[in-house]
């Protein structure tokens, strides 16, 4: 706390702190850091708060002295007589109207005298009383122009906002591998139609002799990347690392996109989840649709891989507004149909763990869903279409290679910018197994109302 001392003491001492505060940033360049170690931000948020301190004091110290030359010019002005009298010195310029002054006259009373027996001698005093306000007070507000240019906005700079990004929750629960190096397409060899066997008629007699056929799927490798120049000056003199918050931002978007790729994706051998030829397509139409009743088309989706890929799927997808409207539908007895596992739910149509906006929510016909904001909500012939899909994961690959986050001074040397990239290469296998995924749509699945 620093204690009530003059106005000048009160300056030198800021002085003094501002240039504690410079020491200790220039501790940190010598050392070739960005970045206040755990002591010297405490010592620095310390020297900040004692800055502050001193700020508001000598403001009031300011103000106490604006005061009293202000009151000075007044009495100049208004009492010219006083100031020529000899032997006379106009110590103090009462007020009409004094805190405290039990003796003398009261606002209050004088604005009730004036409204019930217009008293002229009350009336005088409440404009006295006017003319003094207007010559204490100026016409000043927090509008530039007109003080404002005093009241400086704040940054709290370590509260900065990021932008909100979805994260990529299909591309994740994929099977995942390496990209190799060295190609710009990976080709799997495929059995397209396999040998028989069959009953011998009788002994001695040829057996079953069918010959297996064989093709091979592919996967091109798609490069998804995107840029940002960023002055030098902002690097420099921006109190957070510009650079750092840019390429976090890049790589967030990277997660977007590539979710949406293996998701949306629709070009040859590029093909994402709801484009892959040949997978198992379950409509729901209904004009008013029910949870109750796509209940069972969950049901055929599953049966479809069982029947198609002779192994069970194991993840469901959905967009939340989907999940939440789930957890949203009643039975006709006013219960609700999902209801949160540690209630310890029986006979329900699906159970709810966690309350999240992307990833595990819960189970529905046994498999776990997952939400992800990245399934389009704009498909259909209303564009107001979402898509559940139901697939055996391992069935579909996903090749990523690593991250690749790049700052280049060099090609921007002649504007004295910096260019940060981040990319990455990427193919995905979603058509080795067809029949491993179940994709239901139609009308039954637009926009829900709650």
């Amino acid at each position: 706390m620093i204690p009530n001392v003059s106005l000048p003491h009160l300056r030198a001492t800021r002085s003094q702190l501002k240039a504690d505060l410079d020491g200790i940033l220039a501790d940190v360049q010598a050392a070739g850091r960005k970045n206040l170690t755990a002591d010297e931000e405490q010592r620095f948020n310390t020297k900040m708060d004692e800055v502050h301190a001193v700020d508001r004091q000598i403001d009031d110290a300011e103000e106490t002295e604006r005061r009293g030359q202000r009151a000075t010019e007044i009495r100049a002005r208004y009492s010219p007589n006083a100031a020529q009298t000899p032997g006379l010195t106009v110590t103090r310029n009462e007020s009409t109207y004094r805190k405290g002054d039990v003796h003398g006259h009261s606002w209050v009373k004088d604005m009730s005298a004036v409204a019930l027996r217009a008293d002229a001698d009350a009336a005088d005093r409440l404009r006295r009383n006017t003319r003094e306000v207007a010559q204490e007070t100026r016409a000043l507000s927090t509008t530039d122009g007109a003080g404002g240019e005093f009241v400086p906005p704040m940054w709290l700079i370590n509260e900065a906002v990021t932008l909100a990004r979805a994260a990529r929750v299909v591309a994740d629960q994929l099977r995942p591998q390496p990209l190799p190096p060295g190609t710009d397409s990976i080709s799997l060899p495929r059995v397209a139609t396999g040998t028989a066997t069959a009953e011998q008629t009788s002994q001695n007699t040829a057996v079953q002799n069918t010959d297996a056929t064989t093709d091979s799927v592919t996967a091109n490798v798609a490069t998804i990347a995107g840029q940002q120049v960023i002055s030098q000056q902002m690097i420099d003199q921006s109190p957070v690392n510009m650079d750092d918050v840019l390429l976090a931002d890049l790589t967030a978007d990277y997660a977007v996109k590539l979710d949406r790729f293996v998701i949306s994706n629709n070009a040859t051998n590029k093909r994402g989840l709801l484009n892959v030829s040949g997978s198992n397509a379950i409509t729901y139409t209904d004009a008013t649709p029910t949870v109750g009743e796509l209940y069972s088309k969950g049901a055929d989706a599953i049966q479809q891989i069982h029947t198609g890929r002779f192994l069970p799927p194991d993840k469901v997808f959905m967009h939340p507004r989907r999940w939440a409207w789930f957890t949203a539908a009643l039975d006709t007895a006013g219960r609700p149909l999902v209801v949160p596992t540690a209630n310890m739910p029986q006979n329900v149509l699906a159970a709810m763990g966690d309350v999240v906006s992307e990833g595990f929510v819960g189970t529905w016909q046994g498999l776990p869903v997952y939400v992800d904001p990245n399934i389009p909500t704009n498909l259909g012939a209303g564009t107001n279409e979402d898509r559940i899909i139901t697939l055996r994961s391992a069935d579909f690959l996903l090749y990523e290679s690593v991250l690749r986050a790049e700052a280049f001074r060099e090609t921007k040397a002649d504007t004295l910018s910096v260019l940060l990239r981040v990319f990455n290469y990427a193919a995905l296998h979603s058509e080795r197994y067809p029949k491993a995924l179940s994709v239901i749509g139609g009308t039954g699945l637009i926009t829900p109302t709650f």
